[in-house]
C-alpha cells in the first residue's frame, strides 16, 4: 500500500503540473479579439489590478449576484486556502512560525469548509434553476471535496492518526525515499480522495481558479477611444502585408 500510494502521488502530481501548465498556456495564447472588459471598468492598469484583486479575494462579482452563494463560495474558498497553508507542516522542515500559529485556526477551517461545501450541494439539489444546470458532474465534484473535508476531520475528533508518520512518508517523496505510513482506513481514504482531486483537477471546471485571470472581461482596461484594441495575431497579419 506503501508503494502503491507513493507512485499514485507521482503519477498525480505530474498530471497536475503538466496539465495545468497546458490549459493555463492555452489560456495565454487564445487570441481576445475584441474590448469587451464588463463596465464598469477600470481605465488604467492599476485599476485592473485593483478590480482583479477584488475579483479573486473577495469574489466581487459574485457579491454583486447573488449574496447566499457568494457567502458559501467565499466561505468554502477561504477555508479551503487556510486548510492548504495548514498542511505546509507536512513538507517543510523547521516549521516556519507563521505555519505554527495558524495551525489551530486551520482546525476550524476544516469544519467551516465543509459547511460552505455542504450550503453549496443544497444549493444544487434545492435551487430548481440551479439544479436544471447541474451536470452529474457539478455532484461529483462537490462529493469528492466533502469526501476530502470528512475524512481529515474524523482523523482530527474520531480517529487520530500518526501525523508524523505522515509526514516522514511525504517527506519521503521529496526526497524519492518511500517510507511506511499509518494502517488507517480513513487517512487511505483522504489520500486517495486527494489523488483524484490532483488527477481531474487541470480537466475540470476547477480551472476557474487560474482561468479568472485570462478572462478578458476582467483583465482588459476599458481605453478603446484612447488606444486600439488589436490581437496579437492580427498584429502579426497586419505587419507581414
Amino acid at each position: 500500500m506503501n508503494a502503491l500510494l507513493a507512485i499514485l502521488f507521482y503519477l498525480a502530481t505530474l498530471l497536475f503540473v503538466v496539465g495545468l501548465f497546458h490549459r493555463i498556456r492555452t489560456y495565454a495564447v487564445t487570441p481576445a479579439p475584441l474590448k469587451i472588459p464588463t463596465t464598469p471598468a477600470p481605465t488604467t492598469t492599476g485599476g485592473v489590478v485593483l478590480r482583479m484583486t477584488r475579483e479573486v479575494v473577495l469574489f466581487e462579482s459574485l457579491f454583486k449576484a447573488n449574496l447566499w452563494t457568494w457567502g458559501l463560495g467565499w466561505l468554502f474558498h477561504a477555508s479551503m486556502a487556510l486548510v492548504v497553508l495548514r498542511h505546509l507542516r507536512y513538507f517543510i522542515e523547521p516549521v516556519w512560525a507563521w505555519v505554527v500559529f495558524i495551525q489551530p485556526f486551520g482546525i476550524y477551517a476544516g469544519i467551516a469548509m465543509l459547511l460552505g461545501l455542504c450550503g453549496l450541494w443544497a444549493r444544487r439539489l434545492f435551487v430548481e434553476r440551479i439544479r436544471y444546470i447541474s451536470t452529474p458532474s457539478d455532484h461529483l465534484m462537490l462529493l469528492l471535496f466533502i469526501a476530502i473535508a470528512v475524512s481529515g476531520l474524523m482523523m482530527k475528533f474520531v480517529a487520530h492518526t500518526d501525523v508524523i508518520a505522515v509526514k516522514i512518508f511525504f517527506q519521503g517523496l521529496m526526497h524519492f525515499s518511500i517510507q511506511p505510513l499509518p494502517a488507517d482506513t480513513i487517512l487511505v481514504l483522504h489520500l486517495f480522495s486527494v489523488v483524484i482531486l490532483l488527477v481531474i483537477f487541470p480537466y475540470s471546471k476547477l480551472l476557474h481558479a487560474p482561468g479568472v485571470f485570462f478572462s478578458p472581461t476582467r483583465n482588459q482596461v476599458d481605453n478603446p477611444r484612447e488606444k486600439r484594441h488589436i490581437s496579437a495575431w492580427a498584429a502579426k497579419m497586419e505587419s507581414e502585408k
